[in-house]
């Protein structure tokens, strides 16, 4: 039996299969708005058999939006737009879907990518004042944040207990924490953005503090139905940043929270990072996370065969696996994965659910 199409549980949420959709950010929002690109994405998406369908960053506030073109969750309209958008959504597709939830400190106030990407002055046009952890730009030419000070700090851990509420009140069925990739609760964790000698710096246990604050917050907003996992960067791929060893520690104290599970990835906080890509080279990460916890962790990263995928299941390296660009350039990896496999998927999309005699002939092996 495939491993890789075998049921995983995520917190209270139980996964059909292991594939799950990483969350993407689309750059494609008005004011925090989902639109109608959302709901071609995501009902592509939706379509492709994966366990789980995790939607793009979004900012539990506007100024915590990494553009101007981010999808947000911080107001009425927003939560609206978007549940309008998951309407159309749910009524083809049986797929559990989660949302990523986001603040992006220092790194926000951006062009979209395709323009550039750049920073967008705080007095430009689709520009805002930016916060951190400490008054340390992201790099040269971007702006210097404010430090958030004690009452600041409140009202982000606020922010992102609203955003939840919003989240689970338009029936999203898991919450992940965006502390990864540079965004401001990895700001607070790495030693590199983290300059504060109060109870938020310094030691390990002070740098982890608002993460975990998010999480008790988050997970005291909504009810126990609701997953509520945490995304991580494993290392800053910098010398004297956040590594793997303070990562294990703060999975354990995730899992300890009561957090669903915890999804590896890296990078991103750093511009002078040196990350040595290559076919699944976060897994090791995720791996060596998995052997100090008892939630599950999801790996993610350049893995983009159905055999790969298996065998880091099969050996315990992880227990699902996340897929972002090789989804978008197959939007059907999962079932080619099954027919790969031998396994079939369960449940079926739309599409094979209108003539199930010939669709098991698309994805299961024939016997010999």
């Amino acid at each position: 039996m495939s491993t890789l199409f075998s049921p995983l549980a995520l917190g209270s949420l139980t996964l059909a299969n292991r594939i799950v959709i990483a969350p993407m950010c689309q750059y494609s929002a008005q004011d925090g708005r989902a639109n109608d690109w959302h709901r071609i994405h995501l009902g592509t998406l939706s379509q492709s058999g994966a366990g789980l369908l995790i939607l793009e960053a979004a900012a539990v506030e506007a100024r915590g939006r990494i553009s101007y073109a981010d999808l947000g969750l911080y107001d009425d309209a927003c939560e609206a737009a978007l549940a309008d958008v998951l309407a159309s959504v749910r009524r083809w597709s049986p797929m559990p879907l989660g949302i990523q939830l986001a603040h992006a400190g220092r790194k926000a106030s951006t062009e979209k990518p395709w323009d550039g990407g750049g920073p967008i002055a705080a007095d430009a046009p689709n520009g805002w004042p930016i916060v951190s952890a400490s008054a340390q730009p992201f790099d040269a030419g971007y702006s210097t944040p404010q430090a958030l000070d004690e009452a600041g700090i409140d009202a982000i851990v606020e922010a992102f207990a609203n955003a939840a509420r919003r989240a689970e009140r338009i029936g999203l069925e898991l919450i992940e924490l965006h502390a990864a990739h540079g965004y401001l609760l990895h700001q607070f964790l790495s030693p590199l953005s983290n300059q504060r000698t109060d109870a938020y710096g310094g030691t390990l246990e002070n740098r982890m503090r608002l993460t975990l604050r998010v999480l008790d917050a988050v997970r005291a907003a909504v009810s126990p139905a609701v997953a509520v996992g945490v995304r991580i960067s494993a290392t800053d791929w910098v010398e004297g940043g956040w590594d793997v060893a303070q990562s294990i520690v703060l999975s354990r104290a995730l899992q300890a929270h009561g957090a669903s599970y915890v999804h590896v990835s890296s990078g991103g906080l750093d511009p002078r990072q040196q990350i040595a890509v290559g076919p699944g080279y976060q897994v090791p990460m995720a791996e060596a996370i998995r052997a100090e916890v008892e939630i599950p962790v999801i790996a993610v990263g350049m893995i983009t065969e159905p055999a790969q995928a298996e065998a880091i299941l099969a050996e315990g390296r992880a227990d699902a696996i996340a897929l972002a660009r090789g989804i978008l350039y197959d939007p059907r990896w999962p079932w080619h994965a099954a027919a790969a496999l031998g396994a079939q998927l369960a449940p079926a999309p739309q599409y094979l659910r209108c003539e199930p005699r010939q669709a098991r002939g698309l994805f299961a092996a024939r016997p010999a």
